[in-house]
């Protein structure tokens, strides 16, 4: 008997593993061949900056056009730092930047909060209002936005700059709305069980639960400051105010101007924007994305 077992193993047949085949569908080919161009094209202005940051005047207006520098003019950014006081405006963009990105997320959180939670008169009008905001451009309230920091006397202040944009973001306020509205009520109710009321419940509840929202609105928010020039060339005129981008004007003179350092200041002043995304994207991307799940 155990032999006949023996002969029906020995004459089954051994299981094969199926592989499967990877198609490559030419529609994917064209798609990534496309995604490939466009990533050029949108990258091309900033390779052409750090490429330009290393070149001498007469390489950057050569004709043909030189790429590669040769030889690499590595002291124009020694020479660019040295020009202006940049350390003085990086330091100004830095705490200016850090404290509006603080005031941002806790006014636009508490506000997003109140539109998505709780219940008042005229709470969809006012959001609708909200919103209507952020089809205004920036230009078209400077002028009395500057009547009013003249008033008060925040202007040459990095007041005028902080404060308007710490109290008020339209943005902000829709896109953490959006991510609370999707967390479950239930949750809230089992807070007020507890005895907890509604700023515990903010506070202990609703923020752990939108940190990927907040850390997308917290990147943006930071870029946008950081990048904000209009706002700082109308209200500061004293250089030791200027922030980075401000600084960067002074290279254009009227006749003039020193390409080869603007080029070099340029570059150093997006080191800190490409350090945080490249730290952030994973919570940009699903910040983005659960906001538009979950709204």
């Amino acid at each position: 008997m155990k032999t006949v077992v023996d002969n029906q193993q020995m004459k089954s047949p051994t299981p094969r593993v199926s592989r499967k085949k990877v198609q490559i569908k030419p529609a994917g080919i064209i798609l990534h061949i496309v995604l490939f161009i466009g990533a050029l094209l949108f990258a091309g202005p900033f390779i052409w900056m750090a490429l330009s940051s290393l070149k001498s005047f007469e390489q950057i207006f050569a004709v043909p056009p030189v790429w590669i520098p040769d030889p690499f003019v590595w002291e124009n950014f020694t020479n660019s730092l040295a020009a202006m006081p940049f350390g003085k405006a990086y330091f100004n963009s830095f705490y200016i930047s850090a404290i509006v990105v603080f005031c941002q997320l806790l006014t636009c959180s508490m506000a997003a909060y109140a539109f998505a939670k709780i219940k008042f008169p005229g709470s969809n009008v006012l959001f609708i209002g909200f919103l209507a905001t952020m089809m205004v451009p920036m230009q078209v309230t400077l002028i009395p936005l500057y009547i009013i920091m003249d008033a008060i006397g925040w202007v040459n202040t990095h007041l005028s700059i902080i404060v308007p944009n710490a109290l008020f973001n339209a943005f902000g306020v829709f896109l953490l709305r959006q991510f609370i509205m999707g967390i479950p009520k239930e949750m809230e109710e089992a807070a007020v069980v507890d005895g907890a009321n509604p700023l515990f419940i903010f506070f202990k509840v609703i923020l752990p639960l939108i940190k990927p929202a907040l850390s997308a609105f917290g990147i943006f928010s930071f870029i946008g400051i950081w990048n904000n020039f209009i706002q700082p060339l109308t209200f500061l005129s004293d250089q030791d105010l200027f922030t980075v981008p401000l600084m960067l004007s002074t290279f254009k003179g009227l006749y003039v101007t020193d390409w080869p350092l603007m080029m070099a200041g340029a570059t150093i002043s997006v080191v800190p924007i490409l350090i945080v995304y490249i730290f952030a994207q994973r919570q940009i991307i699903e910040g983005i994305a659960l906001t538009g799940v979950k709204g």
